[in-house]
């Protein structure tokens, strides 16, 4: 029997190809997963593109197989593998050695999808201190979205905070500013809700912004038609500011994240999907917009192992199920990434493999 999978030489979506590979065999401390379902990150995208190069993390001439975020079962275990039983189902984690605590670069050199082949095919071995259960509540494919998405939107808004505080934020006064309507902030906004704070959204989509109202958004904003949308974060927080910013819009967005976060407010800074260079040449340096309002301005790569177990005791909870946009099959696998990268998407976009 062979693994089926889809491999790129990082040289944009249309390298995406389908071939086969032998069956692995669980080593010592290993387990052999059948891939259930795949759910597709940003970055995957950028990945295949041979776009992702801020982090040193592989040869770009490499051809691997893509994608980080898994929901699968364990078929086979290797020797000295005490924590897994065959047919329990687990999920990957984004860097299987960041266990606790701060990442490291070693670490980060050990994420899957770049530079090891990640997920994208029927079949793989990982390390058993590499998985964490599957809640029992979600179906495959929801579970799928939560290992990228939902662990970076958990780590924006509780990352300072200790552990096992429930996920608790500050409550009713407690004001989380999301930008747009993809993975990282739908799941935010499914967190954020869960927790008693108030949730403003931005979009350029209307009928998008009428979907997160639904899911408990207190007030949206379209960016398209209000650009000046800071001045409306300060209009509904009565000038106070948000607490907490979702950051993934980058170069066009962070000033305006400036001024219009609180006093002692988090910026996290996630994505850049307005770009990675500055263009305004009369840009406020970032430590005196900093030092403004003595602003935390924190980069976040995913979150360990720990707050991803402790994140999901949460999700457990309240029963919280991710929002699943479009659910493509194995060989629609090219298509999907289009979709992603078309950014078409409300919440996460997914791949079910068997």
């Amino acid at each position: 029997m062979a693994v089926q999978q889809w491999i790129t030489p990082l040289k944009g979506l249309d390298s995406l190809t389908r071939t086969e590979a032998p069956m692995p065999v669980a080593g010592k401390g290993e387990v052999l997963v059948e891939i259930r379902a795949v759910s597709l990150n940003y970055r995957d995208v950028e990945v295949t593109n041979g776009e992702y190069k801020h982090h040193k993390t592989a040869e770009q001439d490499a051809t691997i197989v893509p994608c980080s975020d898994m929901c699968g079962v364990v078929t086979q275990i290797g020797p000295d593998v005490t924590k897994w039983r065959v047919g329990d189902r687990v999920l990957s984690t984004f860097l299987p050695d960041h266990q606790t605590g701060q990442v490291t670069e070693k670490q980060l050199g050990g994420s899957i999808g770049l530079p090891h082949d990640g997920v994208l095919q029927t079949h793989r071995v990982f390390p058993e201190y590499g998985l964490v259960e599957a809640p029992s509540f979600m179906s495959d494919v929801e579970a799928a979205t939560l290992p990228i998405a939902s662990v970076t939107a958990w780590m924006s808004i509780n990352g300072m905070r200790p552990m096992s505080q429930n996920g608790g934020s500050g409550g009713k006064d407690e004001f989380i500013l999301l930008q747009g309507t993809g993975g990282v902030a739908i799941a935010g906004l499914q967190i954020a809700k869960a927790a008693g704070a108030k949730v403003i959204i931005t979009s350029s989509s209307d009928a998008k912004l009428d979907q997160a109202k639904k899911l408990g958004a207190d007030f949206t904003i379209n960016y398209r038609t209000n650009p000046n949308w800071e001045a409306e974060v300060m209009k509904f927080t009565e000038n106070r500011g948000v607490d907490i910013i979702l950051e993934v819009g980058g170069a066009k967005t962070l000033r305006k994240s400036f001024d219009c976060i609180a006093f002692g407010g988090l910026i996290n800074c996630i994505g850049y999907v307005s770009g990675k260079m500055d263009t305004d040449e009369d840009r406020l340096n970032v430590n005196l917009l900093t030092l403004r309002r003595i602003v935390t301005l924190k980069g976040i790569i995913n979150g360990p192992k720990d707050r991803f177990e402790e994140m999901i005791r949460f999700y457990q909870e309240q029963q919280i199920h991710p929002v699943v946009n479009r659910v493509f099959s194995f060989a629609e696998s090219k298509e999907a990434f289009k979709f992603l990268e078309s950014g078409s998407h409300f919440g996460k976009v997914v791949i079910k493999v068997q």
